[in-house]
């Protein structure tokens, strides 16, 4: 008898960063390509001592279920955290946790999607966000978008013509892949046309506290009156991936549709992790922790862009992000990224992510997304002087 699968899953594909990272695990491969933070700046020793207090202190609740909605004093710390840098206002309750905010993403497309829906995006977008939510079977409507974000004459224009929009995913800050922010002037404008044609919006904001330069700026959710704008967060860039605790802050009738849909996927996150994120925010001083982070990963940031100031030959260019992981760049007319990756990069051991995958409708084959967090100074520099000479190569054949 023939194996036969769902049609939905027709249209899912592995993600090509990961795929990506296969190929990258050579010594002498100095890798740019995924989004992973330094691991020396993981607080080792105090997670160690923390696990240790909670399985003494309580130790059969932490080995325990717990509810859905997540370990209440762990919502209590990050609905505080949110209020005092995004300007939210938000309560325990509001917060259902999840196994990292990609785990959002699957369960906004589960909620919203029916087969053919629309879903509007930044043009470039997360990959991760665009392969959650293809498994639904949706229509991408990628906006146009600007350094300073998705222009808001596109969007109107757009929600005008369709009727079938379910959602607007989006990255305010230090966007992955392309590393822009939108200015107040913009989120506020946003808004209004949200709340125009009550649209929902799904905010994710993974890099918001790694800010490099100015001001923390007000997050969508801040200026959410109607219950339309689903915030998504993590804990993975600022204290660990490996433990895997995202949340999604969202308005009551929302949030029971995560809770339901949470329940049926693997009942609730890990009790041991939350508790134990819980007893680091108890103990320990999480803004010298991610000051930290800032100080090394803004440095990083800016030795990288030198180098590409320095390497890269003319016709190249980049964003300069204020904070985040991540700088985007657009290589001459006629360069395929994928094609320098294959032939010219990576023979030179240097890897980065081709940008089309970022792009929903495809398309934009001359543009790449590189990460500066994960490298030291030295690799850095020698990464970029490498790959400056692999696109000089790729230039000279056009």
């Amino acid at each position: 008898m023939a194996i036969r699968f769902a049609e939905r899953t027709n249209n899912m594909e592995g993600s090509a960063i990961r795929e990506l990272l296969k190929l990258t695990q050579r010594p002498e491969v100095i890798s740019f390509a995924g989004g992973m933070p330094a691991p020396e700046l993981f607080p080792v020793d105090a997670m160690i001592d923390v696990s240790r207090q909670v399985l003494e202190e309580n130790g059969r609740v932490a080995m325990q279920y717990t509810t859905t909605e997540g370990y209440a004093p762990l919502r209590e710390h990050l609905a505080k955290r949110m209020n005092d840098k995004l300007n939210t206002n938000v309560v325990a309750d509001d917060l259902l946790i999840t196994n990292g905010s990609q785990q959002c993403l699957d369960f906004i497309g589960k909620i919203f999607l029916d087969k053919d829906d629309i879903v509007l995006c930044e043009s470039p977008s997360y990959l991760g966000a665009i392969n959650a939510f293809n498994a639904y079977q949706p229509k991408f409507i990628d906006v146009p978008t600007d350094e300073n974000g998705m222009i808001m004459e596109e969007l109107e224009k757009i929600l005008e013509e369709n009727d079938r929009v379910k959602f607007i995913y989006v990255i305010p800050d230090f966007q992955n892949p392309s590393g822009r922010t939108w200015p107040l002037e913009r989120r506020k404008k946003f808004m209004e046309i949200v709340n125009k044609y009550e649209i929902p919006v799904a905010e994710d904001n993974p890099y918001g506290e790694l800010r490099y330069e100015g001001e923390y700026l007000p997050s969508l959710k801040s200026m959410d009156t109607k219950g339309l704008v689903m915030f998504l967060g993590t804990l993975s860039k600022v204290l660990s991936p490996g433990y895997r605790i995202g949340w999604v802050a969202a308005a009551p009738e929302i949030l029971a549709k995560f809770n339901v849909i949470k329940q049926a996927a693997d009942l609730q996150a890990s009790t041991i992790s939350q508790m134990e994120m819980a007893k680091f925010f108890d103990v320990y001083d999480v803004d010298a922790h991610v000051e930290k982070l800032r100080e090394v990963y803004g440095h990083r940031r800016t030795v990288m862009l030198d180098a590409m100031k320095e390497h890269f030959p003319e016709g190249v260019t980049y964003t300069y992000p204020n904070g985040g992981l991540f700088t985007w760049v657009i290589l001459p007319e006629g360069i395929d990224a994928s094609v320098l990756q294959k032939e010219k990069a990576l023979p030179h051991n240097v890897a980065f992510v081709p940008g089309e995958p970022f792009f929903p409708n495809g398309g934009h084959a001359n543009t790449f997304r590189m990460n500066y967090s994960n490298m030291p100074d030295d690799k850095i520099k020698e990464g970029i002087r490498l790959l400056g000479l692999a696109i000089k190569e790729a230039i000279d054949e056009l």
